[in-house]
């Protein structure tokens, strides 16, 4: 079997600042390990410091509908339906707060929502090539009549419209492109291929 590298197997020469605000970039200066086994020249890559997040994707399995919710993202202003995407539950990890934690948090702010049980699902960097951020998707069984019509906290600039929908909907939503943001994609899938199994006991 290969030889797999690890961190060891780069050395950061410089870590420059470009930009500190909402998002933080830096220019690294940096060499890397090569697969024949010398070391590459000192490369420069730009960075974006994000941080990492936890989506959570509500589903009440006894009605067999998941929560979704509706917000603008500035990343989708040139979209052709527009800047405001439905999505699933999520947010940024606060201090030395665990995953549970802040899907918890996120649950009840964005929602109103609270967890009868959270369902580890899976983890991925979003754009390894530029970002840092790695997100944590979890399915939270919840009872959905509970849901808010609207949640977000004024003070973050968030105003999020709250809507149930039946899964089957939302899945025609997703093939239709309506749900079109990564980790609300791989998220959905993931539940699809392993709604049967995980929500067994309901059946």
């Amino acid at each position: 079997m290969a030889i797999r590298f690890h961190r060891d197997d780069v050395k950061v020469k410089e870590k420059t600042p470009l930009y500190q605000g909402f998002l933080s970039v830096y220019r690294y200066s940096l060499q890397h390990r090569l697969f024949s086994g010398d070391w590459s020249p000192v490369i420069d890559r730009e960075l974006m410091e994000r941080g990492h997040a936890v989506v959570v994707i509500p589903y009440d399995p006894v009605t067999d509908e998941l929560v979704v919710v509706e917000q603008f993202r500035v990343g989708a202003l040139e979209d052709e339906n527009g800047p405001w995407l439905f999505e699933f539950v999520a947010g940024m990890f606060d201090a030395d707060e665990s995953a549970e934690e802040v899907a918890t948090r996120e649950l009840e702010e964005e929602a109103g929502l609270t967890a009868k049980r959270l369902i580890y699902a899976t983890s991925y960097y979003s754009s390894p090539g530029g970002t840092d951020e790695k997100l944590t998707i979890y399915i939270a069984e919840v009872d959905s009549k509970s849901a808010a019509d609207f949640g977000g906290l004024p003070e973050e600039d968030e105003d999020i419209r709250v809507h149930v929908i039946p899964r089957d909907k939302v899945i025609a939503m997703l093939e239709r492109e309506e749900i079109n943001n990564a980790a609300s994609v791989i998220g959905l899938q993931w539940l699809q291929l392993h709604h049967d199994k995980v929500f067994s006991d309901l059946e």
